[in-house]
Order: structure tokens, then C-alpha cells, then sequence
């Protein structure tokens, strides 16, 4: 295990471990799994360990995928991590990875709106909402967040930021810092135009007043 105590590991080093983290095999377009790209990860788990919210920490990602933030925040020292995803082969893949490299981060099946897990961080990157069955699917992780943590990163299409912060005022929360990435996606789905699709997308770091 490689830790970023007092920041030794370099961000670059983070993100060059993170593009080992295995891609979804069968990726489905109605949960809109994305990988988070490594250098967009590795950048929102150091700013949330200079946050002071992931060492030492209990944290969650939240729709974890094939679990790039998961082991972010473990190799970023975080206490406990626990990785909930509703899609059971998602959860097979990360924990094959995590026996393989011998991490203890914990993965489990679980819709979202189901979860009942307390922590200090919640770590997510939701459905962007590109399909209309999925539209709005960004609020139930909001909301989850508030819930059970103190503290929530999330990642949107920066178009739909107004509407986050309507509903993190209404939930008696506070977006203490905000961050805009280009998310490049592959051509992966019958509604993808472009060999690459790039999203304007906007990380928000959340405190939940509890």
C-alpha cells in the first residue's frame, strides 16, 4: 500500500496508478456507466485529502463502479472505504482488483436508495443524465449523501450546476468549493455522435451542516 501521508506521493504518481484500475467489460448505457477518467480522479481525491476528508476517514463512493475512487481514497489513507454499486458485474470487477493488488476496500451490491451505511466523505460521480430515463438520477445521490455523510464530492454537467445548487440550498447545505474538468468519453453508446465526446462537467465539494 502506497499512502499520500503529508502529500509524498506527487498527483501524477496517483493518476498513473488509477489508469489500473480495470474499465467496465460490458458497459450499460441505462445506468450511463462512465470510467472517471485517472486525471480527473486522482485531481478530486487530492483536493479532498488537502480538504482533510479522506485521511484517517470513512468514506463511501457512491455508484463506485469498477472502484477508481474507491482506491483513490484508500491509497489517499482513508480509514475504512466502502464501494456501493447497484450493477453486480461492476462489483465483481472491483473486487478482483482489490484482491488482486491486496486492498482492503469493501464492495457491495446496493441501489442507492437503499443504502443506510454512515460516513464522513461520500465520493461520486452520478448519471449525467444523458438518457431520460436518467434524467434528474443526480438528485437521489445528492440527497443519499446528505443522509449519511458530512461531506460530498460529486461530479455534473456543468450546465445542470444551477439546479445542484437549488437543491443543496433546499437540503440546508453549503458548496464550499467548486472545480470544472473536460470529461473525455469514448464513442461507447448508440447515442454517442463523436469517436470522443467532451462534457463540460463541474466537481462540487458539499458539507451537509450536520
Amino acid at each position: 500500500m502506497i499512502f499520500i501521508s503529508n502529500l509524498a506521493m506527487k498527483q501524477k504518481d496517483l493518476e498513473i496508478i488509477l489508469q489500473k484500475v480495470p474499465f467496465y467489460e460490458r458497459p450499460n448505457p441505462y445506468i450511463e456507466q462512465y470510467m472517471t477518467p485517472a486525471n480527473i480522479a486522482a485531481d478530486i481525491i487530492f483536493t479532498a485529502f488537502r480538504f482533510g476528508d479522506i485521511q484517517d476517514k470513512k468514506v463511501i463512493d457512491l455508484g463506485c463502479g469498477t472502484g477508481i475512487f474507491s482506491f483513490g481514497a484508500k491509497i489517499a489513507d482513508a480509514r475504512q472505504v466502502i464501494g456501493i454499486d447497484i450493477d453486480k458485474e461492476s462489483i465483481e470487477i472491483a473486487k478482483k482488483y482489490a484482491e488482486k493488488n491486496n486492498e482492503s476496500v469493501q464492495f457491495i451490491i446496493q441501489d442507492v436508495k437503499d443504502v443506510d451505511i454512515k460516513c464522513d466523505t461520500v465520493i461520486t460521480n452520478p448519471p449525467f443524465g444523458a438518457q431520460k430515463s436518467n434524467r434528474w438520477a443526480d438528485r437521489a445521490f445528492i440527497e443519499k449523501g446528505f443522509e449519511i455523510s458530512k461531506v460530498i464530492y460529486s461530479l455534473h454537467q456543468t450546465k445542470t450546476i444551477p439546479f445542484i445548487e437549488k437543491l443543496v440550498l433546499a437540503l440546508n447545505g453549503e458548496i464550499t468549493y467548486k472545480k470544472n474538468y473536460d470529461f473525455s468519453i469514448k464513442q461507447t453508446y448508440f447515442f454517442h455522435k463523436k469517436k470522443l465526446e467532451k462534457l463540460d462537467v463541474t466537481m462540487l465539494r458539499i458539507t451537509t451542516k450536520k
